[in-house]
């Protein structure tokens, strides 16, 4: 029943209108940098890479699920070689509200975000905006709840990989991909893939090692008024 659930999102996201690609998909491929003070060299000078290589390393995308729940939802998603730092996790920001008691003219707040994080640190995070106490502070800060899975239980998960092994001896198939599940992923991505093979990248490399990506992903999400979120 899970992985029918899982056809139906993958079905239900509504597939990226030609005319509109150039807004709601970004590509990258990275050039030389710095990650935790070391420098590393471009996609391009890597072993065996040609060195016109037209290869994407990054991509940022937006999406829509038509559907009942998540209708009029923007869905940012992005990931890329050589960031930062390695990291998967899902962030619900949530919407803003008007009339906020307590907000002063002026003031910025920030919004309200609950992360799930998937690996290499399990856990979940709210960070959620709290009245500071006390008649002379009449102002608003965020405060973040913080629970990792490694720190409260003394031990660090298992890999993804060794569940998988045990669901498979067991077997389980629900974090498995179904026929019908791959198809629906391709029949999304194909059609991207498609473009961007009839298409030169005439600004590869697009952004340095040690950086989040490519100055185009931040213009894509900032169109809604949004930011990437900061890892």
């Amino acid at each position: 029943s899970i992985r029918d659930e899982k056809v139906k999102v993958l079905e239900a996201i509504r597939p990226i209108q030609m005319d509109e690609f150039e807004e709601q998909v970004v590509r990258g491929q990275y050039d030389r940098g710095y990650i935790n003070g070391e420098p590393v060299v471009s996609y391009r000078d890597e072993a065996d890479v040609p060195h016109d290589s037209n290869v994407e390393s990054y991509v940022a995308l937006q999406l829509f699920i038509d559907n009942w729940r998540w209708a009029g939802v923007p869905f940012y998603l992005r990931a890329g070689k050589r960031l930062p730092k390695r990291a998967t996790e899902i962030a619900i920001t949530f919407k803003e509200i008007p009339g906020v008691l307590f907000q002063q003219p002026g003031q910025k707040r920030e919004t309200n975000v609950l992360v799930l994080r998937i690996q290499p640190d399990d856990g979940i995070s709210l960070r959620i905006n709290c009245k500071v106490p006390g008649l002379s502070h009449p102002t608003i800060q965020p405060v973040k709840m913080d629970f990792r899975y490694g720190s409260y239980f003394g031990f660090t998960p298992p890999e993804a990989y060794e569940r998988l092994i045990c669901d498979c001896i067991a077997g389980d198939s629900t974090l498995f991909a179904r026929d019908d599940e791959v198809l629906a992923s391709w029949r999304l991505l194909t059609p991207i893939l498609e473009r961007w093979a009839g298409e030169t990248p005439t600004d590869f490399p697009n952004y340095q090692a040690g950086t989040w990506g490519p100055k185009a992903a931040d213009e894509l999400i900032g169109r809604g008024g949004r930011s990437w979120r900061f890892i």
